[in-house]
């Protein structure tokens, strides 16, 4: 039987302000992405999700971002190997701190946005969010096949390849822009088909048509997707018919 983790970026509401629905996508879930405060969520919405993901027996890890709430993380920033290990240490510590308080744990993190495509390609972030994940003791959710993927490995830390069921993927496997026709994927059929053709067949086709190797670890729903709770139930439905189990790592 194969067996896939399902993760989603979650607990990314601040203030007033809410976005995505945890409540009804976390039944469905074996691994939660906490947002840490610096492009969404904050102490009380942390505090919460954290109880939430307790409650379905779903792990927790934190969700590091660029400091950047105005542009919702996804702009990229000119930083340092060392500002990337103290924004990562930082932010998971939060989380960390929270999951502690209420009998649990961290299990992994996963940077979010520009963040994480930047550490995709690059060494010396790639080794800094490495040297993070070691000090921190938790695993590590990056990019399937990226430089950041084979750094973690050959750094001897636990890391899981994360590729995704709502995205499209350009020739050389990395994420197509959100604004490209096609970026996001929208219907959620064409998202069971991409996720199973990945977990399966160890493949995505990107946009231009052509086969990318993958090695799938870890499958990613977006929280912040409409109708990602729809989402969900149309994966478990279609593992629980393949045969595919669904558990974190």
């Amino acid at each position: 039987m194969k067996t896939i983790d399902l993760n989603c970026d979650m607990g990314e509401s601040y203030g007033a302000w809410k976005m995505g629905a945890d409540a009804e996508v976390m039944p469905h879930i074996s691994s939660a992405n906490i947002a840490c405060g610096f492009h969404g969520g904050d102490p009380a919405t942390i505090r919460k999700t954290v109880k939430l993901a307790l409650d379905h027996g779903v792990a927790i890890g934190a969700h590091p971002s660029l400091p950047d709430i105005m542009g919702f993380g996804r702009r990229a920033m000119r930083i340092s190997p060392q500002e990337m290990y103290d924004l990562v240490v930082y932010q998971a510590g939060a989380v960390e701190a929270f999951a502690r308080a209420a009998g649990g744990k961290l299990h992994h993190i996963k940077c979010h946005g520009a963040l994480y495509n930047m550490a995709a390609s690059d060494e010396g972030l790639s080794d800094a969010m490495v040297r993070a994940a070691k000090d921190l003791g938790a695993m590590l959710y990056v990019l399937s096949n990226s430089l950041n993927f084979r750094r973690a490995k050959s750094a001897g830390i636990p890391v899981c390849g994360e590729v995704f069921a709502d995205r499209g993927y350009t020739d050389e496997g990395t994420l197509a822009p959100r604004d490209e026709p096609g970026g996001m994927i929208e219907d959620a059929g064409k998202a069971v088909a991409q996720a199973l053709g990945m977990i399966e067949g160890g493949y995505v086709t990107s946009l231009s048509g052509k086969r990318v190797p993958v090695a799938a670890d870890t499958l990613c729903l977006h929280g912040d997707q409409p109708g990602a709770a729809m989402f969900a139930r149309a994966l478990r439905a279609t593992f629980k018919e393949k045969g595919i189990e669904v558990a974190a790592p």
